[in-house]
Order: structure tokens, then C-alpha cells, then sequence
């Protein structure tokens, strides 16, 4: 008899129930429930954390699974901020300016205040003008609608050229390293449109919500970021535990042999590759309200490496394995480099973490290339057996 969706996959259930519980936890001892144990600072950091964890998951299905290391997936999660980052800008600005003009003798027309939002907005780099990339940020469902096409469209550019070419192995992970740095060099210059290394900045206002604190706020995309974390679990549980996903990990084992038996590899990887994107762009329009600002640096090539980083120490090729990496490793992170961690004084020198966490986090990586493989979702699994065995 044919297994059921959960009965293929166990772990999708104690996932959503954990992060069930998780959620609700949260919730009761936010500030915004009036128990205050958890500071509307550290909830935007759990929600960020559950955003990275999106992000990592699709990280692990693009790469543990479909075995194509992508050094550039975080600059789809990046395109997604600065989609809805442009619309936050826009219309905050507006009301500001709409406000101060409101007592004008004459009242101004659209067009004056289009040209003092645009002053405002690209002041910093010596412009007034709308660029065209700007066209469509008054409008929130089209900037929503660019979160996740954007992205999408840019993946199956790139991954149509690179797939037909049959570009595979360390040399495309060359390749999507060059589409990252080249965003963000683009990204960079002022005449962009994207403000260049200012960024975005003040995204964690939302328009229309003044009167709404920042402790309801944050708990309110804490919400979102765990039903995104919990629906793109689902999604991507559901593509790798059916016939899909066997052909996609057969591609990772032995790309020829499936191609000789008839599968158009090139379509599978492309399919793989769009969709990931698309969901680091949804991971991305999250997170950056919650960060507050958004630049060129979010999308350097560094950070698609932390990425592949946090995937390995979880342990590739399992879904829960990326989310634990992405979860311990920022929250470590914000622990270490936000002064929680306390200086090691040896007597002749003094360990400041704020300095030397990255040294700790690539000496980690190692240890776990070498000595665990499988990373902390394999250990897990190997919990899990003994304990079936013990039964």
C-alpha cells in the first residue's frame, strides 16, 4: 500500500509541530503580549534567524539535492529586499511628504510630490529623478509580485545559459559566483537607481502603520517568517520525497547515467534552480523589514558562501539539517559578535569574539567537513536509528 505524504516524510510533522510550539512560546513572552521576557530587539532576531532558515532550506535542495553548489543564492534572497525595500521607501516617504505639505496655502500637485519624494529618496547621491527601476514601487502588489519574479526570472536566465551549456561541478559555482559579484558591483554605483552603497534604509517603518508599535510589528513578521519557514518546509518536503525528487538526487549521483536513461537533466536542474530563487526572494522580502536596511554588501559573494556554510555544518541533503545549521549558526553569530559572548584574557593576549567569531566559524566548518560529514542532521539521524535499533 502506497505511503501517505507524512508517512514518507515523519519529519515534516515534528518540524510544523515544533515550530508550532516555538511560535506560541514566542509569542507569549514577547513584549508585545506585555510579558516582555523576550525584547522586541531579539524577537526581530528570531524572526530574521527563521528567515535565514527559509533561505538555507532552499540553499540545501539546490545544492544536497540537486547537487548544483550555487555561490549566488543570496543574492536571489537580496533581490527580494530590495523589492519590497523600494516600495517601503516610497510610499514612507510619501506620507512624510504629504504630511509637511499638508498645511501649503496652495496644495501641491502629484507631481510636486513626486519630485520631492524622489529628493528626498536619492538626495544622498546628488539626484531628484525617479529611475526607471523605480517605475513600479508606488504599487505594493507589484513590488510583491517583483519579489518573487525577479528573482525567479534572473535564475532561469542564468540557468538556461548555464545548463544547456552543460557548465556543471566547480566550474558553475565559478559562474554563479561572477552573477553575484557582478550584482553587487552593480549595486554598488550610485547611478543605479538603488541609492549605491546607502541602500535602502528605514524599511522597518511600515506606511499606514504609525500608530502600530515596534513590539506588535515585529511580532507580526516574527508570525510571517515561521509561516513561510513552515509552508516553504511543506513545499520543498513534498518535491523531494516524490518522483521529482528522486530524479533530482540521481542527477546529484550520477548526472550522465540519468540523462542516458531519458530524463532532460537540463530541465529538472533549471526547474530546481527557479524555484529555489524564487523562495530566497519571499525569505529576503521578510527579512530586511525586520534588519531595517538593506545595501550592496547583503549581496557580495561572502555571503552566499556563509550560506553554503551553514547548509554543511546542518548537514546537506536534509531539510531539517539546513534549518539547524542556519539556526545555531545566527544565532551564535548575533551572540558572539553582539558582545553576549565574554573576552577569553590568556594574559598576553585577549580573545575578542567580535573579532575572532569568523575564525571560530571556519574552524568549525572544517571540523565538520572532516570528522562529520553528514554535519548535525546526521548525527540526528544516527541518534534516531540507534534508538529504533534499541526498540
Amino acid at each position: 500500500m502506497e505511503r501517505t505524504f507524512i508517512g514518507k516524510n515523519p519529519s515534516v510533522l515534528w518540524f510544523l509541530l515544533g515550530l508550532a510550539v516555538f511560535t506560541v512560546g514566542v509569542t507569549i513572552m514577547s513584549e508585545a503580549t506585555g510579558s516582555a521576557v523576550i525584547s522586541t530587539s531579539f524577537l526581530k532576531t528570531l524572526g530574521k534567524t527563521l528567515c535565514l532558515c527559509l533561505v538555507a532550506i532552499a540553499m540545501d535542495v539546490v545544492w544536497g539535492y540537486c547537487g548544483i553548489l550555487s555561490l549566488g543564492h543570496f543574492a536571489f534572497f537580496g533581490i527580494g529586499g530590495y523589492a519590497i525595500g523600494m516600495w517601503l521607501m516610497y510610499a514612507r516617504t510619501e506620507d512624510i511628504v504629504v504630511e509637511s505639505l499638508s498645511g501649503a496655502v496652495i496644495p501641491p500637485t502629484p507631481e510636486e510630490i513626486t519630485q520631492a519624494v524622489g529628493t528626498q529618496i536619492f538626495g544622498v547621491v546628488g539626484s531628484s529623478d525617479f529611475p526607471v527601476i523605480w517605475t513600479l514601487s508606488h504599487s505594493l502588489t507589484l513590488q510583491l509580485l517583483a519579489v518573487v519574479l525577479v528573482p525567479g526570472l534572473l535564475a532561469l536566465v542564468f540557468g538556461w545559459l548555464a545548463f544547456r551549456s552543460r557548465v556543471t561541478g566547480v566550474y558553475l559555482s565559478i559562474l554563479t559566483q561572477a552573477m553575484t559579484l557582478a550584482l553587487a558591483l552593480y549595486f554598488f554605483q550610485n547611478d543605479t537607481g538603488l541609492r549605491g552603497n546607502n541602500g535602502l534604509s528605514g524599511l522597518q517603518n511600515i506606511p499606514g502603520l504609525d500608530d502600530v508599535p515596534q513590539a506588535m510589528l515585529s511580532l507580526w513578521f516574527f508570525w510571517a517568517s515561521a509561516f513561510a519557514l513552515g509552508a516553504g518546509y511543506v513545499l520543498f518536503a513534498w518535491i523531494t520525497s516524490g518522483k521529482l525528487g528522486s530524479v533530482i538526487r540521481a542527477i546529484r549521483d550520477n548526472e550522465a547515467r540519468v540523462r542516458f536513461l531519458g530524463y532532460h537533466v537540463e530541465g529538472y536542474k533549471l526547474f530546481v534552480f527557479t524555484l529555489t530563487a524564487m523562495v530566497a526572494g519571499i525569505a529576503g522580502a521578510l527579512y530586511y523589514p525586520q534588519a531595517g536596511i538593506i545595501n550592496p554588501a547583503e549581496i557580495a559573494p561572502i555571503a552566499s558562501i556563509y550560506l553554503a556554510v551553514w547548509v554543511a555544518i546542518g548537514g546537506r541533503g536534509r531539510l531539517y539539517g539546513a534549518v539547524i545549521g542556519a539556526a545555531v549558526v545566527s544565532l551564535m553569530s548575533s551572540w558572539f559578535t553582539g558582545g553576549g559572548a565574554p573576552n577569553i584574557n590568556l594574559g598576553f593576549y585577549t580573545i575578542q569574539w567580535t573579532d575572532w567569531w569568523l575564525v571560530l566559524l571556519g574552524f568549525t566548518f572544517v571540523v565538520v567537513t572532516l570528522f562529520a560529514p553528514k554535519g548535525i542532521g546526521g548525527l540526528i539521524d544516527l541518534l534516531t536509528l540507534r534508538k529504533k535499533g534499541d526498540v
